[in-house]
């Protein structure tokens, strides 16, 4: 008889970590991240704030006219169903403020915006307004207060606007120059090395041998991490040489906060990740109960963390948002971010699964005539058909303990506009 090793398809392989246990390990492992920069606001979106941001005005600054309309005292209004008649004594535009006091039953011509003059609470909205040259006549459907925003009614001065941690959205930057602020001190960039390796791999710019294939890993890392708290180190192509590998790795933990490689973390002959990572570092090298993805490095090179993804296309991105993205994101300390909700939807497939390990297929999600969530499948799974990442818009993700998928049953997603920057 054969003797066989285990492999990605055993369910049941010693030393398979749950999904949920490799992810805390990894999270509780690392460092955060030191180091901080005054940015002007225009450049800081998508950067992590480090310090908290106090409002040192009132927003607005003055209470104002919420339309184009007429201001004037809310208790001179019509009751019942009288009319009131106003005389227009003044026009204020937005920029501008009244400084005369208002005659009784006399109101200011005022535009969106306009500081409302001190002895005046209320806007009639002009087309509420019956205009017959220099007099207004208002009907008894209006109330005291009505169109007026307060000073301080958006925020207050001293209150806590921001909260250091947070990753800066546009909204937030408009925010911050609404205090009138113009730099803010926010969390220095992550430095990440990519490598990919392998001396089957070349750069889409060579032409590849005879059994050679195009490296798209770590053009997928690249873009992945084309973002504005990062700066990216591309180390190319390394080959499958322990020697190079471990010079290169040397090299690169000596500047960067995070070293990415995929390949070469599996059981081949020629998967020289694993030993190069354990002459130069500490390492963990773990088989996670997953598919795709199975084999991750995860451990120190230096002072830099380090991720030894699979060499397949679908298993690095599958690895990379569910492992690597949360690790950047402790790293920059970023702790108030968008919440990214895993939904339910209707399964059009069945899927085939046993219990034992997390699985995440490729599916699209639309919805249907009832306005619920459905989701299909990408058609074929393998962790080499980088077009299923491509096609769909969500990772079906199947639990630990699921087991197979009939249609119609519910499930849960990941959409990857909750993960993509």
């Amino acid at each position: 008889m054969i003797s066989t090793q285990t492999s990605c398809t055993d369910i049941n392989e010693s030393g398979l970590i749950h999904f949920d246990t490799a992810k805390k390990t990894i999270l509780d492992a690392l460092p955060r991240l030191h180091g901080t920069q005054q940015v002007p606001i225009e450049q800081a979106t998508g950067r992590c704030l480090a310090e908290s941001i106090i409002s040192p005005i009132n927003v607005p600054a003055q209470t104002n006219s919420a339309v184009d309309g007429y201001a004037l005292r809310g208790s001179e209004l019509a009751t019942d169903t009288d009319e009131t008649s106003f005389t227009i004594q003044a026009r204020v535009l937005a920029g501008q403020f009244l400084t005369e006091a208002c005659l009784a039953n006399h109101c200011v011509r005022i535009m969106t915006g306009a500081a409302m003059p001190n002895d005046l609470d209320t806007v009639i909205m002009q087309e509420h307004c019956q205009s017959d040259g220099n007099t207004i006549r208002i009907d008894a459907r209006h109330s005291a207060g009505q169109n007026v925003r307060h000073a301080g009614e958006d925020i207050q001065q001293g209150e806590l606007v921001l909260q250091q941690g947070k990753q800066l959205s546009p909204a937030d930057i408009g925010l911050l120059a609404s205090l009138g602020l113009t730099e803010i001190k926010v969390r220095r960039k992550l430095r990440i090395a990519i490598a990919s390796t392998g001396d089957e791999v070349y750069s889409p710019a060579s032409l590849a041998s005879v059994g050679g294939l195009y490296d798209s890993n770590r053009y997928s890392l690249l873009a992945a991490l084309d973002r504005a708290d990062i700066e990216l180190i591309d180390l190319g192509i390394i080959p499958d040489q322990e020697a190079e590998l471990l010079k290169q790795f040397n090299a690169a933990a000596s500047y960067a906060d995070l070293i990415i490689s995929s390949g070469g973390v599996s059981v081949g002959e020629a998967d020289f990740t694993k030993s190069a990572l354990k002459a130069s570092g500490q390492i963990n090298f773990w088989k996670i109960a997953i598919k795709p993805g199975r084999p991750l490095a995860f451990g120190k090179i230096q002072q830099s963390t380090f991720f030894g993804l699979p060499g397949n296309p679908v298993a690095v991105l599958v690895t990379f948002y569910q492992f690597v993205l949360p690790a950047i994101e402790k790293m920059l300390g970023i702790n108030q971010q968008a919440i990214a909700p895993i939904l339910k939807a209707r399964s059009l497939n069945s899927i085939r699964k046993r219990a034992g390990r997390t699985e995440f297929p490729r599916g699209i999600v639309s919805q249907n005539a009832a306005g619920e969530l459905q989701v299909s499948t990408t058609g074929k799974q393998g962790s080499g058909i980088l077009s299923s990442m491509s096609i769909a818009n969500a990772f079906i993700v199947l639990q630990h303990d699921r087991e197979s998928i009939q249609p119609g049953e519910w499930v849960d997603v990941q959409l990857f506009s909750n993960l993509f920057h």
